[in-house]
């Protein structure tokens, strides 16, 4: 255990005095940049303790700990220190200990639940489940923990690096069986009959016992203010496969017990993956929670703050003329008004709302990103924001605002000279206002038109935000102008405007995003002749839209994007959204083609373009990356593919990360900065 003190008025003053002048952003950055996540208030409201995940470059891995901040900020500890990551951490309603996630010393490779005691001590493993430990949350009594457990491999792998112990030979593998709707996904793989259920441990003697089993998976636990009934998220029915209806049960904490069903809504309700827990009341009486749109909409639904009756019935939506996405609600502890993340235009904010509903009232505002909050019974509330200029921290909600009470990132943001980030506002094709950012290389001078980027971000729902963003800092400190924009599709701007290109992808997106571009142009930001274009994910699908649509772009990087969507069908993690938005391919033929514009029209795309992917990407598979790739080949467009190998969808091994970078900048250099036009980069070569 490490302690540091901050003595701030010694440390700025010395600080300042010898802070050298401050430098662009280089690739070396990434690994000095401190990730924080994951804020928790102690229940006396004197500590806070959060996640922390730096860069192991000797490991080419990244690793996450558990630090603890005093309230005032001037005392800071980092908690665990072992060779695996710790996560989720999560303290006892009596502030006697914090329960965290790892998989340290456990045979299966999968986390098991530890507790820390906040008195002192080493921490202790508390269960030891086949499956790992996804998540949990405590009883009201300290003792008694719901566990979200996955179903045991029915194969696991041998220790014994899977070899015959009679000869050493490596054993054969087992076929993968398939029979399940949705087959695949992600990070996980091909998907078996394994699903997530509940089961209690009691802390004291370490016995798990099991609450609910079936053929779907029981997501959220959240126990009552009396400890005598647990809230969660379920999706049930014939084949939950083939649906994203999620509803809300309530359960007895005893084994054999009987779920009982409170939301009867055809849609999301409470859906696990927008990162939003149950919420109960003070008195027991209510519960809150995300509602999402009707199944339909997929991801284009508006995301609203709900009420439903712990006794059941009695579903009531508290903001229904609130054209904005909200999640994480949370009861005061007064229990009359519910605070909650409000997404708005290019920031998201902390709100609050009467528990009976009524006029909203932003306890936190400005044009910042909060991602996360936590709050104590004694009126204490932390929240984890960012900012364009400063990566995330957490903050202390004061009567007069927002104070830092973390400062990982304070000494590497004081060398750093950032780009300007602004925001922007323009006209698309049809006269729709659509919102960006224009980001600046640092030392900007006005009247000298920049090569420039256009950025496209994923989603297509989700939004390009006022926070942090390395990736813009690094293109800005070579040299180029940063150009985004939020286009029809994004949030922050209402269902409408989410709506907007539901089975219409590649069109008025596609105006959008070279709208931003043609709005830089006018205002001499950016030299016309020299442009590039680039994205993730739906950013790399928009890329490729993009090329196709225009020749105005001198290089193009597309990364795990799709253009062919008869080859996404069945071979990604998408197909209900597939079915529900375009229809079956044999049914809805027409629908297919037309959203595969840019691979059916390949032969307009004359920009030279970069094409990335991880090889065990299941979100958008590196079979739709090879198309494009090998379709710019035949045509003789030059183009490149580069595969990470062992990478998912999101890269995540460090100098992976950073070779991206590099090759984005390299790429863009070799089209639009030709050797000719003399300009240099304004930052050291990598």
């Amino acid at each position: 255990m490490r302690r540091i003190l901050f003595g701030l008025g010694c440390l700025a003053s010395a600080v300042l005095s010898a802070a050298p002048s401050p430098r662009p952003f280089a690739l070396d950055d990434l690994a000095k940049i401190r990730d924080v996540s994951s804020p928790q208030v102690s229940p006396d409201g004197t500590r806070v303790a959060y996640s922390v995940r730096t860069t192991n470059l000797k490991e080419d891995k990244h690793e996450t700990h558990i630090w603890m901040t005093s309230w005032d900020g001037k005392e800071t500890v980092r908690l665990t220190t072992g060779k695996e990551s710790e996560t989720t951490p999560r303290w006892s309603p009596d502030g006697r200990f914090l329960a965290f996630l790892t998989e340290r010393d456990d045979d299966n490779d999968v986390s098991q639940l530890w507790l820390l005691p906040r008195g002192g001590g080493e921490a202790e493993k508390i269960t030891d489940v086949r499956g790992g430990v996804e998540d949990f949350d405590w009883a009201p009594d300290s003792r008694r923990l719901a566990l979200v457990v996955r179903d045991p491999d029915p194969n696991p792998v041998d220790k014994d690096k899977d070899k015959d112990k009679d000869d050493g030979k490596k054993k054969s593998k087992k076929p993968i069986v398939i029979d399940r709707f949705q087959f695949k996904m992600d990070e996980y793989g091909y998907l078996d009959a394994r699903r997530e259920h509940l089961q209690i441990v009691d802390r004291e003697t370490r016995k798990v016992e099991a609450l609910t089993s079936g053929n779907y998976d029981d997501e959220l636990p959240s126990w009552s203010p009396d400890g005598k009934t647990i809230a969660f998220v379920s999706k049930r029915g014939a084949d939950p496969d083939r649906t994203d209806n999620w509803d809300v049960y309530t359960i007895e904490p005893r084994p054999g017990a009987t779920p009982q069903q409170l939301t009867t809504f055809e849609g999301a309700d409470n859906e696990p993956d927008w990162d939003s827990r149950l919420a109960w009341s003070p008195d027991g009486k209510s519960i809150a929670y995300v509602q999402g749109g009707p199944d339909k909409l997929i991801y284009y639904g508006l995301h609203k703050l709900a009420l439903v009756s712990a006794a059941g019935g009695g579903e009531r939506v508290l903001t229904p003329d609130l054209d904005r996405n909200v999640g994480s609600p949370r009861f005061t502890a007064d229990g009359k008004s519910i605070l909650f993340l409000l997404e708005d235009d290019q920031a998201v904010h902390l709100a609050k709302i009467p528990a009976g509903g009524g006029p909203i009232e932003r306890v936190v505002g400005g044009r910042r990103v909060l991602s996360a909050f936590s709050s104590a019974p004694g009126g204490h509330v932390a929240v984890l924001a960012s900012d364009p200029k400063t990566p995330e921290e957490v903050y202390a909600v004061d009567p007069s605002g927002i104070r830092a009470i973390t400062r990982q990132n304070a000494e590497w943001v004081s060398e750093i000279q950032l780009g300007a980030v602004e925001e922007t506002k323009f006209s698309s094709k049809d006269g729709t206002e659509i919102h960006g950012f224009v980001v600046k290389p640092p030392g900007y001078q006005a009247g000298r038109k920049y090569p420039a980027v256009l950025r496209i971000h994923g989603g297509p729902v989700g939004q390009f935000e006022n926070a942090f963003d390395s990736e813009w800092q690094w293109l800005a400190a070579n040299g180029y102008v940063v150009i985004t924009a939020n286009p029809r599709g994004s949030s922050g701007r209402g269902e409408k405007f989410q709506t907007a290109i539901y089975a219409d992808w590649g069109h008025r997106d596609v105006e959008d995003v070279l709208a931003a571009v043609d709005d830089a142009v006018s205002r001499g930001l950016v030299d016309p002749e020299h442009l590039a274009v680039g994205g993730w994910s739906y950013g790399g699908m928009m890329t490729n839209y993009v090329i196709a649509s225009t020749t105005r772009f001198k290089a193009a990087t597309s990364g795990a994007g799709t253009s062919n969507a008869l080859t996404g069908y069945g071979t990604d993690q998408y197909i209900r959204e597939y079915e529900q938005e375009l229809g079956t391919p044999w049914k809805n033929v027409d629908n297919y083609l037309k959203v595969s514009f840019p691979f059916l029209h390949a032969d307009r795309i004359k920009t030279p373009t970069l094409f990335l992917c991880g090889d065990l990407d299941f979100n958008v598979p590196l079979i739709n990356s090879e198309q494009m790739y090998q379709a710019l080949r035949s045509l003789g467009v030059p183009a490149e593919l580069v595969i990470y190998p062992g990478q998912h969808h999101g890269i995540r091994k460090p100098s992976f990360q950073r070779d991206r970078l590099e090759r984005y900048v390299a790429w863009y250099d070799r089209y639009t900065k030709p050797a000719s036009s003399g300009e240099a980069k304004t930052a050291a070569a990598p």
